[in-house]
């Protein structure tokens, strides 16, 4: 018989996130709420970040009532200034930083015909340009330092699927998401840094609220949505905080360059 590691014997030990520090911007938005209260619950110290300040304290609160350690920046990630600046706050509260999770994001619908460049090049802004201001600064603070670190992105099944509802904007910049997650993941693989991304499909947030509720277009949406969906729901925050906290901790340290659909069957069909 093989040797029993004691990995092995431990297998929750592959998810200690314990006293590690995460970047998290987004954070006052569901997903990157969902991250910071998961990582702060299990002791990781969480930075934060969000342009939305009312919203950012209201989620700092919730997550430190999980028991984390928790500090705050009122930023967007616009600049490599600001990617700075909420590095400097992880470096100055906790010493170091390990973890990056880039929930923050933006969708404007519109076809083609229809849609200003200023509204499309605005989306690319925020779902593109933001990832790669966070991953110059992160990453060449891990690879001076040395540190094995962890990059999360926010991806979605539109990286890989159209839709008829005039989303050339978001589902381009997802697709720049999927192909900066994978050249990132090897160009870094040398240094022992993971890249990846979630994929989901329509989760409860914010940003899709309405398609909840009791609206006539909501429903139409929300049924036309659950007819490409095999297990016969929409998602939940709660429903990608195990890939989230898989992807952040040690367990995936062999795991990198991937897009990892939580979709409920979507990409299956």
């Amino acid at each position: 018989m093989g040797e029993v590691t004691e990995t092995l014997k431990n297998p929750l030990s592959m998810f200690d996130v314990k006293g590690k520090t995460a970047i998290v911007t987004g954070a006052s938005g569901a997903f990157g709420r969902g991250v910071s209260i998961t990582l702060a619950s299990l002791g990781a110290n969480v930075v934060m970040v969000s342009g939305n300040k009312e919203e950012l304290e209201a989620a700092a609160e919730d997550a430190r009532s999980a028991g984390g350690n928790v500090v705050t920046v009122n930023l967007r990630p616009d600049s490599l200034e600001d990617a700075q600046a909420m590095l400097k706050a992880g470096l100055d509260a906790f010493g170091s930083v390990e973890m990056l999770a880039v929930g923050s994001g933006y969708n404007k619908a519109g076809f083609i015909h229809e849609m200003e460049y200023e509204d499309w090049q605005a989306v690319m802004d925020a779902n593109v340009r933001g990832e790669w201001f966070m991953a110059k600064v992160l990453g060449g603070y891990w690879i001076e330092n040395e540190i094995k670190g962890k990059m999360l992105m926010m991806s979605s099944v539109r990286g890989r699927h159209g839709n008829i509802s005039g989303y050339t904007g978001y589902c381009t910049s997802k697709g720049a998401t999927d192909a900066l997650t994978r050249v990132l993941a090897t160009e870094w693989a040398k240094y022992g840094i993971t890249v990846n991304s979630i994929a989901p499909t329509v989760f409860r947030s914010n940003l899709t609220a309405w398609m909840y509720g009791d609206d006539e277009l909501g429903q139409a949406t929300k049924k036309r949505s659950l007819s490409r969906i095999p297990l016969g729901r929409l998602g939940e925050v709660e429903d990608l905080m195990g890939m989230a906290l898989y992807l952040l901790s040690p367990a995936s340290n062999f795991c990198t360059g991937q897009v990892m659909y939580v979709d409920g069957g979507f990409t299956a069909g």
